[in-house]
C-alpha cells in the first residue's frame, strides 16, 4: 500500500503487512488470519466463494480497499457476524477521468494510432484513412448515475455531449446535471451513441450488457466500462466489435481479470487499460486511509462510516 498508509497502519494496529506486495493464495491468507482480528484486502484478492466460510472465528471485520465488493459475499459475512467496509467517494474523480479517457481514446483511435507510430507505419495515413469518430454533439448514455456516473456526466458536458442515464431512481436537483432520465435500461440504449457503464456489479446487473442490449444501441455506438467486467458479456461485445455493429470500445475492467478473453487483444477497435481507474497516488492513499478509519472505528466499538453489512 502507499507508504503513508502503511505507516499509519503500523502505528495503530499490531499489523502483519505484505512488504513484498505479492499475491497471497487462499490457504496463506487463512493461515495468517488465525492470529488477527481483521483483514484489509483489495479487489485484486480473488480468494473464491469458500473464503469467508473458512475464516477463523477471530476475524471480526474485513476492510476492502475498493468501492466494489463483488469479490466478497456480504450474506456469508453477515452469517458469520463479520463486518465488511469499502471505500466509496474518494476515487470518484480518478475513475471519472479514466472513463473520459476511454471515451476519447476509443472514439479517436488512441490504441491503433499509438501502434502506428511505434511500428513506424505513420506513412500509411491519408486524408481519409484511418479516422476516428466525433465526441462533441453525441449522446452519452450512463448506466448508473451515482457519484462516478455524475462525475462522468459533468466531464462529458464539457465536451459538448448530451447526457442520458438510467439508474434505479431519478437523480434530483443539480446532481442531475440537466441529463434525461430513462426509467428502464432498454429505453436508455437507443439514446446512447456512447454507453458508459458506471453501476455496481450485483446479481441484477451481471451480464446485463448482453447481445440483446448491444443490438438496441445505435449502429456504430461506442461502449466504455470502468465499473466491473462481469456486467458485460464478453462474447456478445467481441462479436459486435468484430462485425462493426459497434464502432469501438474502451475497457478498464474485465471479467476474470487479469486473465481476460484473449480475443480482445486481436481487435484494433478496442482501447484497453489494466484496471487503473483509481491508480493515482492521492486516490490510492485516500482509499487506504478510509480503510484505516473504518477499522479504527470498528475496534473502538463504533459503527464504521462505510459499513456494508448489518450493524
Amino acid at each position: 500500500m502507499m507508504p503513508d498508509v502503511e505507516r499509519r497502519i503500523a502505528s495503530l494496529f499490531a499489523a502483519t503487512l505484505n512488504p513484498e506486495d505479492r499475491q497471497m493464495g487462499l490457504e496463506e491468507v487463512l493461515d495468517k488470519a488465525r492470529s488477527h482480528d481483521g483483514l484489509l484486502l483489495t479487489s485484486f484478492d480473488k480468494l473464491g466463494p469458500n473464503f469467508i466460510p473458512a475464516l477463523p472465528p477471530s476475524i471480526r471485520i474485513i476492510a476492502t480497499h475498493s468501492v466494489g465488493y463483488d469479490h466478497l459475499s456480504i450474506p456469508q459475512a453477515e452469517a458469520k457476524g463479520i463486518a465488511v467496509t469499502n471505500t466509496p467517494g474518494v476515487l470518484t474523480d480518478a475513475t471519472a477521468d479514466i472513463a473520459l479517457l476511454l471515451i476519447l481514446g476509443a472514439a479517436r483511435g488512441a490504441s491503433w494510432g499509438d501502434r502506428m507510430v511505434r511500428e513506424n507505419r505513420w506513412g500509411e495515413t491519408t486524408l481519409i484513412s484511418p479516422m476516428g469518430l466525433d465526441v462533441s454533439g453525441k449522446r452519452l448514455g450512463i448506466l448508473g448515475m451515482g457519484r462516478i456516473g455524475q462525475a462522468v456526466a459533468k466531464r462529458a458536458r464539457a465536451f459538448g455531449m448530451t447526457i442520458h442515464y438510467h439508474s434505479r431512481r431519478p437523480v434530483s436537483g443539480e446532481d442531475a446535471l440537466g441529463a434525461t432520465y430513462h426509467a428502464s435500461f432498454e429505453a436508455l440504449l437507443p439514446n446512447s451513441d456512447f454507453l458508459s457503464i458506471n453501476c455496481a456489479s450485483t446479481p441484477e446487473t451481471r451480464g446485463m450488457v448482453n447481445a440483446v442490449a448491444l443490438a438496441r444501441l445505435p449502429d456504430g455506438a461506442i461502449l466504455v466500462n470502468t465499473a466491473r467486467g462481469d456486467i458485460v458479456e464478453d462474447a456478445a461485445l467481441i462479436d459486435a466489435l468484430g462485425s462493426g455493429r459497434l464502432a469501438a470500445a474502451g475497457l478498464d475492467v474485465f471479467k476474470g481479470e487479469p486473465a481476460i478473453d484473449p480475443r480482445y487483444r486481436t481487435l484494433d477497435n478496442v482501447f484497453l487499460l489494466p484496471h487503473i481507474g483509481s491508480a493515482t497516488p492521492g486516490t490510492r492513499s485516500a482509499m487506504g486511509h478510509k480503510c484505516i478509519d473504518n477499522l479504527k472505528q470498528f475496534f473502538a466499538g463504533e459503527k464504521p462510516p462505510d459499513l456494508l453489512t448489518t450493524w
